[in-house]
């Protein structure tokens, strides 16, 4: 298993893109965000790349951004929150690093999504409970599981960092 790549997965207002950059702070690494990528790529945003196009548009992009993130090492990489959840971005990432769960009550997600904010998976807590717990039998086959319901994002970075030996 490669140490030198760090993958964080985990359902939407985890902490992925925060815990990202301070982890990547701390190692001296590069930091990658595969949502932000995207966006610059399509120049839209994701919601908008849902509405417009639709998933499957959105998972392909998805999947090439992550193949040109294989080459560089030494890099902290926050995923899509349904990137893990794709067996092929999935595999992608077990051939290449180490992957972390980022793993929180619903509720707790849920309060931390910005109010009035288009996202993809919508407004509706139900679909939203029916996605996160679909997206938790993946979550599950990651290397660390870490709870990010309780914790800060420095503790959680200070676990991910005992974990590897740093």
């Amino acid at each position: 298993m490669r140490r030198d790549k760090i993958y964080l997965v985990g359902f939407a207002a985890s902490g992925k893109s925060t815990v990202a950059r301070r982890l990547a702070s701390r190692l001296g690494w590069r930091a990658f965000d595969i949502d932000d990528l995207v966006e610059q790529r399509e120049s839209r945003s994701i919601s908008e790349i849902f509405s417009e196009h639709g998933e499957p548009y959105y998972r392909a992009i998805e999947r090439e951004i992550l193949r040109g993130l294989l080459v560089p090492r030494q890099a902290v990489v926050a995923t899509g929150s349904g990137t893990f959840a794709d067996g092929i971005c999935r595999a992608l990432i077990a051939g290449d690093g180490l992957s972390v769960w980022l793993d929180a009550p619903i509720d707790v997600l849920i309060g931390r999504l910005p109010a009035g904010r288009p996202r993809p998976l919508g407004d509706d807590r139900r679909e939203l409970e029916r996605v996160y717990q679909l997206r938790g039998a993946a979550y599950r086959l990651a290397d660390l599981r870490l709870d990010a319901g309780a914790g800060s994002a420095d503790e959680l970075v200070e676990r991910v960092l005992d974990w590897i030996g740093y």
